[in-house]
Order: structure tokens, then C-alpha cells, then sequence
């Protein structure tokens, strides 16, 4: 090698390569990727905007209208007047909706733990991967899939407070005299809570069932090493492992029970003597039936806020016990 191809070597080098050794035009094609990623940052919105319309004119601009009316006397045609919280005072002042609050209260209690407590089972039962477990899950999963509407005149056809009514009958053969059901105020708030969780149950244990899939199954052999019984594997190994699962479906089903409406509407209508009155058919009687639209705003308003404020505390315990 010459010694003027030795000289040129070097700067042959320094001009190949830029900042921190790649090369200039690996450099160049790198910000000209990044300038194209940051050029799409609105692609993703740009998919979505069509859901966001929907939801903004729907829901959000609905809600909005809803707290505006939950301080006002609705007037329709004649111009909505002012109140204050005059209408949150007759909700909260008047005794149907305490009763409501406390109907709704419990019959979400219920059914929370009721259709966890089936669900958790369910999943345990049909866990696996074999076909016939497939048919039975699609099959104990139809109530979700069947209309609420259709499943309360079912089971209100089931309910029927006679001899000869499918429930009684089947209680007969037990030695049990017939139940009226819906229509004895003391057992319609149970009679629905059972609806319920007839319905909600096959929804928990889908959601059960993917959790089971991400639990170790190295615990299950060393617990059964150790001689842990079916049921302690599932208290000290099962139930540890779906915590996060078992936080997500309390607030789903608590929110599921708190808005319950259609099952009670359609089986009871809050009767017999307002036994099984809820927040929302409350509010629907007042809203609709009763033509104050502003008090039944008011109530969805506190409904809401029931709402968030158990969703809340459900997330700081969850954070509080994950620290």
C-alpha cells in the first residue's frame, strides 16, 4: 500500500461513519423512519374516531344533560327552571329510596357473591381442554347469551306461585309445600337475587376459566406432595392465583348489580308492595311515569356516584395489598 492510500484510509473511515460509529446513511435512514412514526401518531385516532363520535353523542353528551337536569325542574316545551339540589333533597329525603337503596344494596350482594361463588365452581368443573368440556361451556354459557327479557319471562313463568308450577312441583316431590315466589313479599328480592346469578354466573366462569389457564401448576403437584387436600389446593393455590381476576369480577358484578333493572321491571315491577324496589326502577318511575324528570335525574346522578366510589375503594385496597 502506497503511502498516499495509507493517508486516505483514515478519512475514508471519519467519513463513513457519523456519531456514535454508524454509519451516515444508517443515521439518516433511522430519523427518516422516526420522523415517519411520529408523522402516523394520528392513525390510531383516526381508527377510533368513529367509536369516540358514537360514545360522545350517546353517552357522554347524554350524562352531561342528565347532571345539568339533576338541578333543575324539567319543563318540556316550557323552559327548564332552576332548583338547586331541591331534587337531590326529595331523592335522599323520601323513604322510597332508602328502601330502594337498601333493595339494591343487597340483591347486588347477593348476586355478586352468589354468581362468584357459582362461577369459580363452574370453571373448576369444566377446566380443561377436552371437546366434550367445550359443549358443555358453550352450553352452561347460553344464559348470557340469551336476552334479559327472555330470561325474566322464563323464570317467571318458572315462579308461578300454583301446585302445579314447574318450581313447586319440583319442591313437591321433596316435601316442600309451595312458595309464592315474586308475588310473596318475603321471597321476591331471593327469587330474583337467584335469577341473577343464574344469569351472571356461566359470564365469571369464562373469565375464571382464562385465569385458571395462567395459574402454575408446579404448586398443585408440590401441594399434593406436601398432602394437601382437593379443597386446600384450591383455598392456598387456586384462589391466590386468580386475586387479580377475582378483584376485576367483584367490580364488574357489584357494577352489574348495582344498575340491576330489566329482571326486576319485567318480574315484579317493584311490587308486591315495593319488596323488591331498586334504585332504577325507582328512578324510572320517577323520570318517566311520574313525569319529574329532574328528580329521576337526580337519582341516576347518585347512582352513578355509588358507583365510582365502590369502584374506587375496590382499586385502593387491590393497591394497597399489592404493595
Amino acid at each position: 500500500m502506497s503511502l498516499d492510500q495509507v493517508k486516505r484510509a483514515p478519512l475514508r473511515g471519519r467519513g463513513a461513519t457519523g456519531t456514535g460509529g454508524l454509519p451516515d446513511g444508517g443515521a439518516a435512514a433511522g430519523r427518516r423512519r422516526s420522523s415517519r412514526r411520529a408523522g402516523r401518531w394520528w392513525t390510531p385516532w383516526l381508527f377510533l374516531a368513529p367509536a369516540l363520535l358514537l360514545f360522545l353523542y350517546f353517552k357522554f353528551i347524554p350524562m352531561a344533560n342528565a347532571l345539568t337536569m339533576s338541578f333543575q325542574e324539567v319543563q318540556p316545551y316550557l323552559g327548564n327552571k332552576w332548583v338547586g339540589t331541591e331534587n337531590y333533597s326529595t331523592v335522599l329525603g323520601s323513604d322510597g329510596f332508602r328502601e330502594a337503596a337498601w333493595h339494591t344494596v343487597v340483591l347486588a350482594a347477593g348476586q355478586t357473591a352468589g354468581s362468584m361463588l357459582l362461577g369459580l365452581t363452574l370453571a373448576l368443573l369444566m377446566e380443561g381442554q377436552g371437546r366434550r368440556l367445550g359443549f358443555v361451556r358453550s352450553a352452561a354459557f347460553l344464559p348470557v347469551v340469551v336476552p334479559l327479557a327472555v330470561v325474566a319471562e322464563l323464570w317467571r313463568i318458572m315462579y308461578h306461585p300454583t301446585e302445579d308450577g314447574m318450581i313447586n312441583s319440583l319442591l313437591g316431590l321433596v316435601g316442600v309445600g309451595p312458595s309464592g315466589f315474586i308475588n310473596d313479599p318475603d321471597t321476591s328480592l331471593p327469587s330474583i337475587m337467584l335469577t341473577g346469578i343464574w344469569r351472571g354466573a356461566p359470564y365469571d366462569m369464562m373469565i375464571f376459566l382464562a385465569g385458571l389457564a395462567g395459574v402454575d401448576r408446579g404448586l398443585y403437584e408440590a401441594a399434593k406432595v406436601d398432602g394437601a387436600s382437593r379443597l386446600q389446593r384450591v383455598w392456598h393455590v387456586t384462589v391466590p392465583g386468580l386475586r387479580s381476576v377475582l378483584s376485576i369480577l367483584f367490580i364488574l358484578a357489584a357494577i352489574r348489580g348495582l344498575r340491576v333493572f330489566t329482571e326486576v321491571f319485567l318480574l315484579t315491577n317493584g311490587g308486591p308492595d315495593g319488596s323488591t324496589e331498586v334504585v332504577m326502577t325507582l328512578i324510572y318511575k320517577l323520570g318517566l311515569e311520574q313525569n319529574r324528570l329532574g328528580v329521576g335525574a337526580a337519582g341516576a346522578v347518585l347512582l352513578f356516584l355509588m358507583t365510582l366510589i365502590l369502584t374506587i375503594v375496590v382499586h385502593l385496597v387491590r393497591r394497597r395489598e399489592s404493595k
